[in-house]
């Protein structure tokens, strides 16, 4: 489905949720309570701006004796997306954020890799899956890297764990390319990039990634994933801590001019390792 023809969907998803809400005498503030968000979010829910989790959809549908129609066309949206299940709302979010603050332990954002570094990690989780699906997942992730190049791009800031440039996903040629796709943009202010050292020992954000989105007119949003789940946090008291472990994060990396120097020599030794013809 066309991303314009799946914004219609959610548009047209908040237009029925009105309705339903109406016709059951609840304020948004009223049925926020009575689903565990805020009635700010069920706004946002109605006009189409947020895209409701599985979950609260489910929610709605308790409360509001829907018969499980919310949940079905969440369901149906999620299946015609090329993300994975619990990301696809994080990517609608992406698309609107007018800042990212990412945290990457282990691999390279989806937002900066390549093709071949998106192959390579594609591969690796699904070994067994058919070219169409590699070739689906590649196009994709490529396709939301494109918010990074118009011109009411977020500001992008990104803190790599040092694993995430040394580990050679796809092999030497692979990684120097992806290593020096990751300086070009530095070099373009399309991204601001620090690394945490290996020296730096534990940090505060051990269990896994995060990412940071901040919205005009929205509030902000934190999203955590680990290899087979992603929870997308709009608690204000639980982003806050989201935000204070980023700081945190950042104030364990190198500079950003020592963070480039750092990526650039981890490309020169992915480079000294491609084999010669």
């Amino acid at each position: 489905m066309a991303r314009g023809k799946q914004q219609d969907a959610w548009v047209f998803f908040g237009e029925v949720l009105k309705e339903r809400r109406e016709a059951a005498s609840l304020t948004q503030e009223e049925l926020g309570g009575r689903v565990f968000v805020s009635g700010a979010y069920i706004g946002l829910f109605e006009q189409g701006i947020r895209k409701p989790q599985l979950d609260v959809a489910q929610r709605i549908d308790m409360v509001l004796q829907t018969g499980g129609i919310f949940e079905r066309t969440v369901r149906k949206l999620i299946n015609k997306s090329p993300y994975a299940s619990y990301f696809h709302a994080v990517a609608d979010l992406e698309a609107v954020a007018t800042k990212i603050c990412e945290f990457a332990p282990t691999v390279v954002p989806g937002l900066m890799q390549t093709g071949a570094y998106a192959r390579a990690v594609t591969l690796a989780a699904n070994p067994f899956v058919t070219e169409e699906y590699v070739e689906e997942k590649v196009t994709s992730r490529i396709e939301r890297a494109r918010i990074l190049a118009g011109p009411t791009r977020p500001e992008y800031w990104v803190v790599l764990h040092e694993n995430a440039i040394r580990t050679p996903v796809g092999g030497p040629t692979v990684m120097a390319d992806q290593l020096g796709h990751i300086v070009a943009l530095v070099r373009e202010r399309r991204v601001l990039a620090m690394v945490v050292p290996r020296a730096a020992g534990a940090h505060a954000s051990m269990n896994g990634s995060l990412r940071l989105l901040e919205f005009e007119d929205q509030p902000p949003t934190a999203y955590t994933e680990t290899s087979f789940s992603g929870t997308l946090l709009d608690d204000p008291a639980v982003v806050k801590r989201a935000q204070r472990a980023y700081d945190l994060l950042r104030v364990a990396a190198l500079s950003p001019e020592a963070s480039r120097a750092l990526i650039e020599s981890a490309a020169e030794d992915f480079r000294r390792c491609v084999p010669t013809t």
